[in-house]
């Protein structure tokens, strides 16, 4: 210490504190050479972490589409195939408009437009055979032309059955669709303001909505896939809008794909079509709310009133009617 001409109480010399800041500038050197290559190395594991997941989505994708060429063999086989191969329905099957139906009722198998087809042929006939032999064993007595015409009546409610069926599948589903909308819009706005991604937040909807809303995970979950898997992401938005046939669902489908285009913050734009859903839905309250005592006007005259005027008259009518068997 007395060379330098310094004296610390505390017992360390010049020569230690030297060494020391040497030490310490050194350490923080090497650490701040070093920091960008271990940046990098994150970077990378996080890309490969990328990269392997869409290796994935993409794989099962594939697998799920051999997996429908496979089966799509299977309508032409047995007494639908044979059916079906009897009539000229090549268009029919192919149709675009009967496949969009049948997907937004919740049909996607690949024989289910075979299926519904196969029931537009045999329902008809089935109801006329039933028909004819109802109207010939139990009727023999009826004119001619009243057991052709129930016959024909059947018939058509043979053809106009499946149409019905479907269509009120499809109502049932876009239901359960919107009701389960704003908890899905919610959940998606969480998942992308707190830095998610737009296929992570598909995801966590997915997964999240499984047990509440089958229907909604399973949109979410065909998106999701989409968005992994075609090579255009706008058109996995457009497929969700088309699958669902909502207006709720195309508003979502228009804000992500201004946003692709266009390069907008996803959050911001959801969170305008969370707002805008919360007042539709509040619109519709209040208009159901406004609705209700014109709807309760029927209801209280048919069965409120009759009650109150025998609670009403019903003691004058009793004394009256002691009166008069008195005299």
């Amino acid at each position: 210490m007395e060379q330098f001409g310094v004296d610390f109480s505390g017992g360390f010399s010049m020569t230690s504190m030297i060494v020391l800041i040497v030490f310490v500038a050194t350490v923080a050197t090497i650490f701040a050479l070093a920091l960008p290559f271990m940046r990098g190395e994150r970077f990378e594991a996080r890309l490969r972490a990328v990269r392997d997941r869409r290796r994935q989505l993409s794989t099962a994708q594939t697998q799920s589409f051999q997996a429908r060429n496979r089966l799509q063999a299977v309508p032409n086989k047995g007494i639908k195939g044979f059916a079906l191969r009897g009539i000229s329905m090549a268009d029919l099957l192919d149709a675009k408009e009967l496949r969009m139906k049948l997907a937004r009722a919740g049909k996607r198998s690949p024989s289910a437009v075979a299926n519904y087809l196969f029931k537009r042929i045999a329902l008809p006939i089935t109801f006329v055979i039933v028909a004819l032999l109802y109207a010939w064993i139990v009727f023999p007595e009826k004119p001619l032309a009243v057991r052709l015409a129930g016959v024909l009546a059947a018939g058509a409610i043979g053809y106009l059955t499946p149409q019905i069926l479907l269509s009120n599948a499809i109502t049932k589903r876009q239901k359960l669709l919107q009701r389960a909308f704003p908890d899905t819009l919610d959940l998606i706005v969480i998942c992308v303001e707190s830095g998610m991604s737009i296929e992570a937040a598909f995801n966590k909807v997915t997964d999240q909505m499984a047990e509440s809303s089958p229907e909604m995970s399973e949109e979410m979950g065909l998106t999701s896939a989409e968005l992994a898997f075609l090579s255009d992401r706008r058109q996995a938005f457009e497929n969700l809008s088309e699958r669902t046939g909502l207006p709720s669902f195309k508003s979502l489908a228009t804000t992500l794909l201004q946003s692709e285009r266009y390069g907008t913050p996803i959050a911001n734009g959801l969170r305008v079509l969370a707002q805008e859903n919360r007042d539709t839905r509040m619109s519709l309250a209040e208009k159901k709310a406004a609705a209700l005592p014109a709807q309760l006007t029927v209801p209280m005259i048919i069965f409120f009133l009759p009650v109150l005027f025998i609670i009403i008259a019903a003691p004058a009518g009793i004394q009256i009617v002691q009166m008069l068997s008195e005299r």
